[in-house]
């Protein structure tokens, strides 16, 4: 079951979106706040964060060390805004209010892609809290990168 790290400071939204990826099969870590988030995603393996746009920051924080997927949700709708978003490392923008079933179909999607990445481009190997990507030629312990020379990797 593919983890999403769900960063929502609307509690009712929050829940809500919760309740619904839970529903499709999805294992929901919920953050009210970007300090929670950063916690929770140190602490698991995470497939995709979702994140209410006010944490700019924090996306760029995860960009240094992850390549995790990244969707944002938020009110800010103007072209500078969306423009920021994907410079800070987005891979897709959703501007509130938006459609439940239109973001459900959107992780779906993204989910399926993710999977296919990973059967096509090589396996992403993981033991207890060290992490191989492949492809990459990367080694991860917990969120740190591990800079190895080729005859290491």
């Amino acid at each position: 079951m593919a983890k999403i790290l769900l960063l929502e400071d609307d509690t009712s939204l929050n829940r809500g979106i919760s309740l619904k990826l839970e529903k499709e099969g999805y294992e929901v870590l919920s953050a009210a706040g970007v300090s929670r988030a950063e916690e929770m995603f140190r602490e698991n393996e995470v497939a995709l964060i979702m994140e209410d746009g006010d944490g700019l920051e924090f996306c760029r924080n995860i960009r240094r060390t992850s390549d995790v997927h990244l969707i944002f949700l938020t009110a800010l709708d103007q072209e500078v805004d969306i423009v920021n978003g994907y410079d800070a490392g987005a891979d897709d923008y959703i501007t509130k209010p938006f459609s439940l079933m239109v973001l459900i179909s959107k992780v779906n999607a993204l989910m399926r892609r993710i999977g296919q990445d990973q059967e096509e481009h090589g396996q992403i190997l993981v033991s207890g809290s060290i992490r191989v990507q492949c492809r990459e030629m990367r080694v991860y312990k917990e969120e740190t990168e591990i800079l190895l020379s080729k005859k290491e990797m």
